[in-house]
């Protein structure tokens, strides 16, 4: 098959409204084949033309299943052929794309995770217990640790978004590594004249550290998605069928940190406390295993800075050929306020969202205290509240990934996925809210246990995974940071919202309150939530330069196909829109558009004149469309109104 262009996000230059011209006009069958083959790819069409999400239900439930028995037996064999050629390359591969993308939230989760952690050592007998049960330091600061933590957060993630929309993702992901890493050593270093003195310091240690943490989440997802593809280009079959997973892969290092962070402060605290976990622990103990537990994840965020800095030097690639289509050097406010204008309910579903995931989030630690005091009463050791933590971060891993490999499923993908996981952490609250005496007697406590770690795998399997995926895929590159860093201030915004309002009421009124959110998250999903699974961003792409040039009525494409819009959207009527038959021919005048100015470029080079601002790659148009522009070129309206300037 003859080689193909990317286009982009392609200029819209629209269908011919005069009526007169027909682009497909005088199209031979071996130049629609070759049309067909760009425009309708396989792993979207079948081979009448059709696209999946206009098929019957049965005729889609066929397509998927041969279409991924077909792209699993394709990765099976690639894999197969990279183990013969070296054993070693397939864990190459996973490194290079699925854990170096992650490794600035899998570091976020090893210290995040940690926080929580240490917090009941430093309480236990014989640590500084004095001190953080409040006695000997002051209730406000400690309470801060964690307000704090989230505060700095949430300042990370809206700042970070809206600068990595307007520096760009390489300065957003470079700044995040070094802050970070500045606040390890703050965190690794804090200490103070008295034992509040440290509290305070090692409060605004994690502020800090936190601003780095937020501005993380923004700049992960926009550049792993944007960047996923290889080569800068938006639109490839890899994109379509595995966007999502390389998305959540990134993403599920956020589990693998919580892992590591759990095993060592075990080792450490076994190292340091003379090869017991039991209490009472000595402050030399607890220090020498808070400071060290954060030492080793500086030293890995270092090379982070240096791999950003020296090795990721394309990651704002996508944004700068976004906003060159838009005649945009800064931020492009104009952009943010046509995203609210016309895609606001989608900001309810995506903060909203990840708002309600924050509390359930959580929430799920209630569980652990509850049933540990009732399997080990009378415990004071802080071991078996780390053991279970480990069982319920491998159980998290479950979940991570087998979400990471469905999300990208036609028949399950993103929107199911969530709201199937808030419905699952519904139901495994409300169950024990109602009788929750019961559920914590020592007969029934097992399974009390069993719904605690249920809820952690569709937590993950659910919520937590889509929420950090669809929070940048369902908006426009130019501010699609800006938009993941609100949606998710917002989620942080629910953690804190539980920090707090857990601090006010008992064990089993957390019970009754947390469910709903479960509701409240199922409900803006199912109202607001696009289902972007299958969808080439290329599309959303082609609709947003509509959208941006004030002619959103003249876009016909795939983006605007119910499938891929939210119930809200579908009762605006902004699928009526959708025409496969007229988006065809745009696109076909949208690849001449591409070819005249390649063209065009071409002259102008052999008479001297070359064009050093942008790079263009002209030589992958293939001799079949070429030729066809070529013959047709006198057909094109564009070719016209330039000949009837000319004349006139």
């Amino acid at each position: 098959m003859a080689e193909y262009r990317d286009y982009g996000p392609a200029a819209p230059h629209g269908p011919d409204m005069t009526g007169t011209h027909n682009p497909i006009h005088d199209m031979t069958s071996n130049e629609r084949q070759i049309f067909d083959y760009l425009l309708k790819p396989d792993d979207s069409y079948n081979e009448r033309g059709v696209y999946w999400g206009d098929m019957s239900w049965s005729e889609q439930i066929s397509f998927v299943m041969k279409g991924d028995a077909k792209e699993t037996k394709r990765e099976a064999s690639s894999v197969w052929a990279m183990f013969k050629n070296d054993p070693l390359s397939p864990i190459s591969y996973y490194f290079k794309n699925m854990v170096l993308p992650g490794a600035g939230l899998g570091l976020e989760g090893y210290v995040l995770f940690s926080i929580g952690n240490l917090k009941p050592l430093f309480q236990a007998k014989g640590s500084f217990a004095n001190c953080w049960k409040g006695k000997t330091c002051n209730e406000t600061w400690l309470a801060a640790v964690e307000y704090m933590e989230i505060s700095g957060i949430i300042v990370g993630q809206i700042l970070v978004g809206i600068l990595g929309d307007w520096l760009g993702r390489r300065w957003g992901l470079i700044q995040d590594a070094t802050i970070m890493f500045l606040g390890l050593v703050m965190l690794t270093a804090a200490w103070g004249v008295t034992e509040n003195g440290w509290v305070i310091c090692y409060v605004w240690s994690l502020f800090f550290y936190g601003i780095g943490v937020g501005g993380e989440y923004p700049m992960t997802a926009t550049s792993g998605m944007e960047n996923a593809v290889g080569s800068g280009k938006i639109s490839t079959k890899e994109d379509r069928l595995h966007r999502g997973r390389k998305v959540t892969s990134a993403f599920l290092m956020q589990g693998w940190g919580q892992f590591f962070n759990q095993v060592l402060l075990i080792l450490l605290l076994l190292i340091f406390h003379h090869g017991s976990g039991n209490p009472p622990y000595s402050k030399l103990a607890a220090q020498w295993t808070y400071r060290v537990s954060f030492a080793i994840p500086a030293v890995g965020t270092l090379w982070l800075v240096y791999y950003r800095t020296y090795k990721m030097k394309s990651a704002s690639k996508q944004l700068a050929a976004a906003k060159k289509k838009s005649k945009v050097t800064g931020y492009d406010t104009e952009s943010l306020k046509l995203t609210f204008t016309y895609f606001g309910p989608r900001m309810i579903a995506t903060a909203g969202a990840w708002f309600a995931n924050d509390v359930f989030f959580y929430g799920n630690k209630l569980f652990q205290s509850e049933f540990i005091s009732v399997i080990l009463p009378g415990n004071t050791s802080i071991m078996p509240g780390w053991l279970y933590n480990l069982i319920n971060v491998g159980v998290s891993l479950v979940g991570y990934y087998l979400a990471s490999f469905l999300i990208d499923n036609k028949l399950y993908g993103r929107k199911r996925m969530q709201m199937i996981g808030f419905l699952m952490d519904f139901v495994l609250f409300v169950i024990p809210a109602f009788h929750f005496e019961y559920y914590k007697s020592p007969g029934h406590v097992r399974e009390f246990q069993a719904m605690y770690f249920l809820s952690s795998f569709f937590n993950q399997f659910g919520p937590n995974a889509v929420t950090f995926l669809v929070a940048a895929e369902v908006y426009p590159t130019p501010i699609r940071a800006t938009a993941h860093g609100i949606s998710a201030a917002a989620g942080k915004l629910g953690a804190l919202t539980a920090a707090v309002m857990y601090n006010y009421i008992t064990p089993q009124q957390k019970f009754y309150v947390v469910p709903w959110f479960g509701l409240m998250g199922m409900l803006v999903t199912f109202l607001f939530l696009p289902d972007t699974t299958g969808l080439d961003l290329k599309e959303q792409e082609r609709r947003w330069q509509y959208i941006r040039s004030g002619r959103e009525s003249d876009y016909h494409g795939i983006a605007v196909h119910p499938k891929h819009l939210s119930f809200w959207e579908r009762y605006r009527g902004v699928g009526k829109y959708y025409d496969a038959d007229a988006d065809y021919k745009q696109k076909i005048e949208e690849m001449r558009a591409d070819w005249e100015a390649s063209e065009a470029r071409k002259a102008n080079e052999k008479a001297g004149h070359w064009d050093d601002d942008e790079v263009h790659d002209d030589s992958v148009w293939s001799s079949d469309v070429s030729t066809f522009f070529e013959k047709t070129k006198g057909n094109s309206p564009i070719i016209r109104a330039k000949e009837k300037d000319y004349t006139e």
